[in-house]
């Protein structure tokens, strides 16, 4: 099979495709490389930072598979692949368990002023009084988007003693007795926003959460508590937070993995903020995930080049992740 890495993935599965098949690396290339190495690509496996556009797979009359090294969609033209009859698979279940866990890295890092911390103890000062910090044990933690990773992040938050409220874009009965069975108490987001003494964000990237966390929403959270941001810049307004926090914030800290402008060079205005916690878009970055992911890519080529289509792609992903 003839196949485009639009971006990196794991080592030890880039080497099995090497083998078995014929595949250009390009990794976080620009549009226009994109296009001039995609012509007679077969299958386009890809990542968050690079952009799938209509406009890319037109380049690309022999394209037949695309896979999504991970869970979001706000990169890829759905309507143009949809309308093409694109076969397309998400590997979403191994990198939400790890954003999930990152979800408590950054809370116990705000919470316990870990950066603060590990700074003044490098350069010799003995803080310890001055670092106070907040246990998770009882707080309430509120899930903007209690779906496939903020559901996870709620089971673990319950798990470690914390009350789990949420909120999804579709509420229902159903939705709310399965939430309910993984501790979480399914409400609305103004309720999530008010009483959340941790308040982490896990909705996709859409129009309709564009700048979902904005001042409006900033001015309604309970006082002292921290934002955590692991859905998709731009779903925080970061001016609007950046204002929140340098003008008599309610908000005690917040973390954020993903940025309105991301990639090498780029500074985020919230950087001068010494209550703010910035990582470079890590949250599926452990190396047990990112193996998981490459497993599960290697199966569906396999199963994608064992046949000349895939005819039921619900049969083919499930045999072949199994």
């Amino acid at each position: 099979m003839k196949i485009l890495l639009a971006s990196s993935i794991c080592p030890e599965t880039i080497k099995k495709l090497c083998d078995k098949h014929d595949v250009i690396c390009a990794f976080n290339a620009n549009g226009e490389v994109l296009r001039s190495l995609v012509g007679d690509r077969e299958i386009l496996v890809f990542r968050s930072g690079v952009r799938i556009t209509a406009d890319l797979m037109e380049k690309a009359p022999h394209l037949k598979l695309l896979v999504r090294a991970g869970s979001g969609t706000d990169n890829i033209d759905l309507e143009y692949l949809a309308k093409r009859g694109l076969s397309f698979f998400r590997i979403a279940e191994p990198g939400a368990q790890a954003v999930a866990e990152m979800s408590f890295a950054l809370m116990l890092a705000l919470a316990r002023n870990l950066m603060q911390a590990d700074h003044f103890t490098r350069r010799g000062r003995w803080v310890k009084e001055e670092m106070i910090g907040y246990s998770l044990k009882g707080k309430v933690l509120g899930i903007i988007g209690a779906g496939n990773i903020g559901s996870r992040v709620g089971q673990l938050g319950a798990a470690w003693g914390m009350k789990p409220i949420g909120c999804i874009e579709h509420p229902s009965l159903a939705a709310a007795a399965e939430l309910r069975l993984k501790g979480i108490r399914l409400t609305n987001l103004n309720e999530v926003v008010a009483q959340a003494d941790f308040l982490t964000v896990h909705v996709p990237f859409s129009e309709s959460t564009r700048n979902l966390i904005d001042a409006q929403v900033l001015s309604r959270v309970k006082n002292g508590a921290f934002l955590i941001n692991l859905a998709r810049g731009g779903v925080v307004d970061e001016k609007a937070l950046y204002d929140h926090l340098t003008n008599g914030a309610r908000l005690r800290g917040a973390a954020l993995d993903v940025h309105q402008h991301e990639g090498e060079g780029k500074i985020s205005p919230l950087a001068e903020l010494p209550n703010v916690i910035l990582t470079p878009h890590i949250g599926a970055m452990t190396l047990d995930a990112q193996q998981e992911i490459g497993r599960r890519i290697q199966a569906i080529v396999d199963a994608f080049a064992g046949s000349s289509a895939i005819q039921d792609p619900e049969r083919a992903f499930a045999a072949a992740v199994l």
